[in-house]
């Protein structure tokens, strides 16, 4: 007969039994998972996460239901700090935010700055460099024409526009701006992408810095022959993308070693096009089913179609890989760290 204290003992260890061997599947089945975009609707960043939710939940075991929550603010810091700071850690919230969130994280120094990217669940990114490409867009009919004309002293400057201040493309203009001389006047406090499109057909600007792949799936009429738009200088590419032979790219016009350090620095978050994530300290089980899940839905061949329908890059980073490049961002020289911090 057992004991008054041995009962009860068994009695809590039938109670935490459950708990201790529920599966990922059991978990995850008939709940919803909330992927937060750190921008507004239409934007790259967005069609990219509509199209993702339609296919992870199959992916992901249990087969919960995947819905797109927006949350613009502050160039999507205030999407990154949610997820780090205050999303549930139990894998039912993921999202996305700006490429260079991670820059901004490593380089510190900025108090509204909530997290360390380091400590990410890192999901990875469905878009590369490998095939993608961040582009100067300008109009044909600015003061501007080639990309030599930005270098002329006394020369027209080129109004490109950028949304809040240390978003992704401001700091690639600040740095054209600062470290190579380019001749670049930036406006920025624009909303989201969206608004940023709009206001170069408007002329309000004469253009901006942006993913090819955001250009392909949001404004695709940028892109064509007779469009009013060209195609003035790649960032985030090794060598030219296939598309603009013709067009440099910012590690051929540097103008000295410490230039194009600099650059290839920079450039360590744009391998990231479309960084994806989860709160950090997830159970280890649900961390690596979201991850295996991640790179999963960028194979699925339905998912592959639908992307190739809606024109956007599919090039994927897998979590470990994407940490990896954290890391070896976190680990340059601080010297060059911090000529990049005092650039935002």
């Amino acid at each position: 007969m057992l004991t008054r204290r041995g009962a009860l003992a068994l009695t809590l260890a039938m109670a935490v039994a459950p708990a201790q061997a529920e599966s990922v599947a059991e978990f995850y089945k008939g709940k919803t998972v909330q992927l937060v975009v750190g921008y507004g609707p239409g934007g790259g960043y967005d069609v990219y996460a509509r199209l993702l939710a339609r296919f992870l939940g199959k992916h992901i075991p249990g087969n919960p239901t995947v819905i797109v929550q927006n949350m613009p603010g502050a160039g999507s810091l205030r999407a990154a700090n949610y997820l780090y700071a205050t999303a549930p850690r139990d894998g039912t919230v993921i999202g996305t935010f700006a490429r260079n969130m991670p820059l901004m994280g490593v380089l510190g120094g900025n108090s509204n700055v909530q997290f360390d990217p380091r400590k990410f669940t890192w999901l990875g990114s469905p878009s590369s460099s490998e095939n993608d490409a961040y582009l100067l867009i300008a109009r044909k009919d600015a003061a501007v024409k080639k990309i030599e004309d930005v270098f002329k002293p006394g020369g027209p400057a080129l109004m490109l526009g950028g949304t809040a201040e240390g978003a992704t493309g401001n700091d690639v203009s600040v740095l054209m701006r600062d470290a190579l001389g380019m001749n670049i006047k930036l406006i920025a406090g624009y909303p989201d992408s969206g608004a940023l499109f709009l206001a170069a057909d408007r002329k309000e600007i004469d253009g901006r810095f942006v993913g090819l792949s955001a250009v392909a799936s949001s404004k695709p009429d940028w892109l064509k022959p007779n469009s009013d738009m060209h195609v003035l200088l790649q960032f985030a590419r090794r060598t030219r993308h296939k598309d603009f032979p013709d067009v440099p790219t910012a590690r051929e016009i540097a103008p000295n070693p410490r230039a194009l350090a600099l650059i290839e620095l920079a450039e360590i978050p744009y391998s990231l096009s479309r960084p994806y994530v989860a709160p950090p300290g997830l159970p280890p089980d649900r961390a690596k089913a979201l991850q295996k899940a991640f790179l999963d839905v960028n194979a699925d061949p339905d998912y592959m179609v639908e992307a190739a329908k809606i024109q956007v890059d599919i090039s994927p980073v897998g979590g470990p890989e994407a940490l990896e490049m954290i890391e070896k961002l976190a680990s340059s020289p601080p010297d060059l760290l911090a000529y990049i911090k005092n650039l935002q």
